[in-house]
């Protein structure tokens, strides 16, 4: 057990919202290329659809359609089912009415090998944290404002 717990990388998650329902596939060759090239292992992927008086629907790899689905049904045998039906819906709170969001749970691959080091050096992760692209994106307008007015800091 102790080998295996080694060869693991920290897992993620996130929920993708495309509103109008225009979800078409279009993101799985970005998926793929991840996969392919060792740095992720896809987990968990569902599709799930917000009606727009709220009703909700959940959808595995193989209950959609071919076509709206691209290169992600090369995906689907390696999937585990790892979250609960309540952790699902906990996280379609997000979805917008009207909207169909992609659930996506993998494996950072990547960090394994650093994760073993710590692990073996007697360490362990006390805190983790993610900062949205739209922060950043915000942040660097913000530095970039100030700079530009002479009034950043």
């Amino acid at each position: 057990m102790t080998d295996t717990i080694d060869e693991l990388g920290p897992v993620d998650w996130i929920v993708v919202e495309f509103p109008g329902s225009r979800f078409n596939g279009a993101i799985a060759p970005e998926i793929t290329s991840l996969v392919d090239r060792g740095l992720v292992k896809i987990l968990d992927l569902l599709i799930l659809t917000k009606d727009a008086d709220g009703s909700l629907d959940i959808a595995e790899l193989a209950d959609i359609e071919d076509g709206e689905l691209g290169e992600l049904r090369a995906l689907e045998t390696e999937l585990a089912t790892l979250l609960s039906e309540d952790d699902v819906i906990m996280a379609a709170e997000a979805i917008e009415p009207g909207s169909t969001a992609a659930l996506l749970v993998w494996e950072n691959l990547w960090a394994a090998p650093f994760g073993a080091s710590v692990r073996h050096a007697g360490g362990q992760l006390v805190a983790s944290g993610r900062i949205p692209v739209q922060a950043l994106a915000a942040a660097i307008e913000a530095d970039a404002v100030a700079a530009d007015t002479g009034t950043g800091a």
